[in-house]
Parts: C-alpha cells; sequence; structure tokens
C-alpha cells in the first residue's frame, strides 16, 4: 500500500542553502573585519590567499548564484582597504581580473564542496534507511 507523505515532514536528507542576501551581508562584514585584522597584525602585502580561503568557507552554505556576488564584494574589500592605493578603487588589469577569478573560482569550489558533502551523507543515511531492516514479517 502507498501511503503519501508531504515533502516537508520529517528529517531533509539534504540541507537547504542559506540566501544569498544572507552570504552576500555575511561577505561584506567578514571581508570587512578579515582585510582589517590582516592590515593591522601583518600589513596591507597579499590578503588575498585569507580572502579566497574566506570565500571558500562562504561558499560552504551558499547557493550557486551567490558566488558571483561573492567574489565582488570580497574583491572591492580587497582592492578598496588592502592594495595601495587604500581607500582607493582600481583597475589594474591582469591582476584584478586575476583577483577576481580566484575569489570566484574559490566561493565555487566551496558550494561544490558543501554540494557534494551533503548528497554523500544523504545518500548514506538514506541507504542505511532502505538497506539497515532486513527482517522479515514471518
Amino acid at each position: 500500500m502507498i501511503d503519501w507523505v508531504p515533502l516537508r515532514t520529517g528529517a531533509r536528507p539534504v540541507p537547504s542553502p542559506v540566501a544569498t542576501p544572507l552570504v552576500w551581508a555575511a561577505t561584506s562584514g567578514g571581508a570587512l573585519v578579515l582585510v582589517a585584522l590582516l592590515n593591522a597584525l601583518t600589513g596591507p602585502d597579499r590578503p588575498s590567499p585569507a580572502l579566497s580561503v574566506f570565500s571558500v568557507l562562504l561558499g560552504l552554505c551558499a547557493r550557486f548564484t551567490a558566488a558571483p556576488g561573492t567574489a565582488v564584494l570580497c574583491r572591492l574589500f580587497l582592492n578598496g582597504f588592502a592594495v595601495p592605493p587604500a581607500g582607493t578603487l582600481t583597475w589594474a588589469g591582469h591582476r584584478d581580473a586575476f583577483w577576481l577569478g580566484c575569489l570566484f573560482t574559490a566561493a565555487l569550489v566551496g558550494t561544490a564542496l558543501a554540494r557534494l558533502l551533503h548528497a554523500r551523507a544523504a545518500y548514506r543515511r538514506l541507504a542505511t534507511d532502505i538497506g539497515g531492516s532486513t527482517e522479515t514479517g514471518s
């Protein structure tokens, strides 16, 4: 017999990502704090690896559609506050295009990694639920 249940009841096998505006708000606040902290501790030499790691971490809870905005916001804080001349937004051609591409790729990698990990965990939960009960009714 088929038992109809709504899809929203019970535990979801794959968690839904965080809303894009919330990810962008976290990007703005986190990138500002990260760039300020790096400028205070190490100077404005090369904060782009730290912002790339930050983009990956933000990608872990975001949708794929949030990746371009995350990359642009991180690049704006990188260019505006971490790269001399500080406080001035500039475009230095290949260097800034490369940084923007790296930040975009980092956000996509984080999102893809999260999707793979969530799908793997959901598969394991479903596989143990389906194959776990081997009792017969008699």
